[in-house]
């Protein structure tokens, strides 16, 4: 086979793979968009509940994990996960209920962007972090005296939790193979999630919510997860990592469409310093074989696709 002839294949597994991965980016964003709808029901905490829990019986059933089978210090690394998971996704949701999601989901981007920095080497990845900060500085307008600090301190509670389940994502994935990894995480967060929200929200629930909590854990995390790991089958994961970063953006542009958000040009331009520094640190910084992690759930992948850098999720994201 020629040069010209093996192209042929590989723009096309290049090409499918990035509609794969722009497919699933565009799953999360208008998840969590719809999700929001449910705020005034059973509030962003019963939102995020409703959604967990479903994902786990749903991952449950179509996996069968045996956790009984993990090296001890896998099985309470997964658990871990799940907990953070629970806290990353719960969060986050708190913070979409307070700030327009597309400044949420650049502040929570923050988490990624500073384990892929953390992990580098070298003076000039330094410059990511002062453009992501330059990016918060315009999100926020702390200058304006408006801006809501609760709202923006759970988006960095988000993204520090983020930073965690990426390197506790590559524990995990370095060990558990498949989707095993992933269902007992997942069932994790839920439990969690049922612990903190369910007492309140279990009340309220009609056949109208339960059916509209399984739609949603279909497009968040399962649909997601499903078009991340083919993703990641065609395209390297410094491809797959730069491309996630536009996930802020993607959230922008959900939140104008689904939720009336228009967003302001400073806005605008913080949610552009981050995604650059996003991808700034990715391309220069990245681990190789390393994947990435997404905006709630945990990547089941082996160590040679886990999470390292701002890549959102090997996500999954995920």
């Amino acid at each position: 086979m020629n040069l010209t002839t093996a192209r042929g294949p590989a723009r096309s597994q290049a090409r499918s793979g990035t509609a794969m991965a722009v497919g699933s980016m565009t799953c999360v964003q208008v998840g969590l968009a719809v999700s929001v709808h449910l705020f005034g029901q059973i509030g962003p905490e019963g939102a995020v509940w409703l959604r967990l829990a479903w994902a786990a019986v749903i991952m449950l059933i179509a996996v069968r994990p045996r956790p009984w089978r993990f090296r001890r210090r896998i099985l309470l690394a997964t658990v871990a996960l799940g907990v953070v998971t629970a806290g990353l996704t719960m969060l986050f949701m708190a913070a979409v209920a307070r700030i327009p999601l597309g400044m949420a989901s650049a502040l929570e981007f923050l988490g990624p962007l500073g384990v892929a920095v953390a992990r580098s080497r070298g003076g000039r990845m330094l410059a990511w972090p002062a453009l992501a900060a330059a990016g918060v500085l315009l999100l926020t307008h702390p200058w304006q005296g408006g801006a809501d600090l609760p709202g923006i301190a759970f988006a960095l509670g988000a993204a520090l939790c983020w930073a965690l389940y990426i390197l506790l994502t590559q524990a995990v994935g370095d060990e558990v193979a498949g989707l095993a990894g992933l269902a007992v995480s997942l069932t994790t967060a839920a439990l969690v999630a049922t612990a903190v929200a369910g007492p309140a929200v279990i009340p309220l629930l009609t056949p109208r919510l339960l059916v509209t909590g399984f739609g949603l854990a279909l497009l968040l995390p399962v649909i997601p997860f499903s078009l991340e790991m083919y993703a990641l089958r065609r395209l390297t994961t410094s491809a797959f990592g730069t491309l996630m970063c536009l996930e802020p953006a993607i959230a922008v542009a959900a939140g104008l469409v689904l939720l009336h958000q228009v967003p302001r040009l400073w806005a605008l331009a913080g949610v552009a310093f981050v995604v650059a520094a996003g991808v700034g640190a990715e391309r220069t910084g990245a681990r190789h074989g390393s994947g990435q992690p997404r905006s709630g759930e945990p990547v089941p992948e082996p160590a040679s696709q886990a999470a390292a850098g701002p890549q959102e999720r090997d996500r999954i994201y995920s």
